[in-house]
């Protein structure tokens, strides 16, 4: 139960934090934060990351449905044997959902973390964004630490 909690929370965040990028800012407008480094700016992605297969809603309402299927299973089946896990899939599922929600309210993702590397722009990205980032990161420390523990048993 955790772990939805986790995703419940996720969503939350992220959904309230775009209802506030919505209401209080204009498409493009940008508030620094960090000079040079992090600004808040109003932005909107109708495709994937980078802005991939921009518009194939019906697509992105497919896999999502199926991705947000496969987590439940795998926080249900799998999610016991491991906190670290479990939390990640947790943070996928938000993410997923939050995205999914704008979807399906807007026909497009709203992004508005925007950082800078020296003269790099990194795409402009949301908080479920961030939490799928983190959630797949999770699961791949606990992918590797499996997998390390295997070598370690078979010497």
């Amino acid at each position: 139960m955790l772990y939805f909690l986790i995703a419940l929370v996720v969503i939350i965040i992220d959904q309230i934090t775009k209802w506030l990028v919505l209401t209080n800012m204009e498409l493009r407008e940008s508030i620094t934060i960090i000079e040079n480094f992090l600004y808040i700016t109003s932005h909107r992605n109708p495709g994937a990351a980078w802005g991939i297969l921009a518009g194939q809603m019906t697509f992105f309402y497919i896999i999502t449905a199926i991705v947000i299927v496969v987590i439940v299973y795998y926080i249900r089946k799998y999610a016991h044997e491991s906190r670290l896990l479990g939390v990640g899939l947790g943070l996928i599922l938000g993410g997923a959902i939050g995205n999914f929600i704008d979807r399906l309210a807007y026909q497009e993702v709203v992004d508005f973390i925007d950082v800078y590397f020296g003269s790099y722009s990194y795409p402009i990205f949301n908080l479920a964004d961030s939490a799928l980032v983190i959630g797949v990161i999770m699961i791949g420390i606990v992918v590797i630490k499996d997998e390390f523990g295997k070598d370690a048993r078979k010497k």
